[in-house]
């Protein structure tokens, strides 16, 4: 992130909300904020964006519309947005949109300068999950067999998902060989997998829970460092010996490259208080989610260290853009 234009961005961020009128639209700007969501309606950022527009229309005294953009992997949205030259228009995505230059050769801007880093917004966890024909009852035990019976299969929903990554990741910290089948979305990945198509996967905390409790899978292990707060019963794979491995999957606020240091910490103010509202902590903790903001500096920091990480897994991988 190109960071120079916002070196007095904390200390804007902390002064009070500025809720004036006039503020924010001076110069015929626009009175309505556009939040561009680059995946399909009932995605994880749809549902960020739909839980606190109407907190964030009552702070700012805007209108806000949530804007659903999806297409090429979230690239048309984003495209959308990288052109935007106003201050009326946020995004919200997940940190796996970092990696389209690693699997895509035609990304018409720079994941990593293309936007204003505003906030992370919330994280959760994604967990190992067999399949209950496979003899394993923890990371180890699962390591143990995947080195026994090399070539096992194992499913994502496509290729730079967090599910793909995760097993990219463990495959090369623990050295087992396991086949990538790539699906077009979750649902029939989670259905060949509940089947017995492909023995493995990684998924949600929150999807995989439900169908461990009805005995339909078997959940090993966490991908934060930490223990997921919601499921403190489930070991992380570090816990479990596999060292150095941590995928926290978390969702940001960003605007296009221009947005003005003013509205970013107009913005980022005004997100933070939506998230502390009961009923936004209540629809994220149906879905599992951790709600964690950052300032902008420390959210580009992380974009940085996150590219910086799957560029390494991809390049071990041989994985090359399509």
């Amino acid at each position: 992130m190109d960071l120079s234009r916002r070196r007095t961005l904390q200390g804007l961020a902390g002064l009070p909300l500025l809720t004036a009128p006039g503020f924010g639209r001076a110069q015929g700007a626009s009175k309505t904020l556009r939040i561009v969501v680059p995946l399909t309606p009932g995605t994880t950022p749809d549902t960020v964006a739909r839980a606190i527009s109407p907190h964030l229309q009552r702070r700012l005294d805007m209108t806000v519309v949530v804007d659903n953009r999806p297409g090429a992997s979230g690239m048309i949205g984003m495209g959308y947005v990288a052109k935007a030259e106003d201050d009326a228009t946020l995004m919200i995505t997940p940190a796996t949109t970092l990696t389209l230059p690693l699997f895509y050769k035609q990304v018409d801007f720079d994941v990593l300068k293309s936007f204003a880093p505003v906030t992370m917004v919330v994280s959760t966890s994604f967990v190992l999950v067999v399949g209950i024909s496979v003899p394993a009852r923890d990371v180890q035990e699962f390591v143990a067999w995947a080195k026994a019976n090399p070539g096992q299969f194992y499913a994502s929903p496509g290729s730079g998902t967090h599910h793909h990554l995760c097993m990219e990741l463990l495959k090369q910290a623990t050295g087992i060989s396991l086949n990538h089948v790539p699906y077009k979305g979750s649902a029939q990945a989670v259905s060949d997998m509940l089947a017995g198509q492909v023995l493995t996967m990684f998924m949600p905390v929150q999807v995989a829970v439900p169908l461990q409790q009805a005995g339909r899978l078997r959940v090993l292990g966490g991908s934060l460092r930490q223990r997921h707060p919601a499921y403190p019963d489930i070991a992380t794979l570090q816990e479990q010996g596999v060292r150095d491995f941590e995928v926290d999957p978390w969702y940001a606020a960003w605007g296009p490259q221009k947005l003005s240091m003013a509205a970013t910490s107009r913005y980022r103010e005004a997100i933070v208080a939506a998230l502390a509202e009961p009923d936004v902590k209540a629809t994220f903790d149906k879905q599992g989610l951790i709600i964690k903001t950052s300032t902008p500096d420390e959210l580009a920091r992380i974009a940085r260290a996150e590219f910086d990480l799957w560029s390494r897994v991809v390049k071990t991988a041989n994985i090359l853009p399509e």
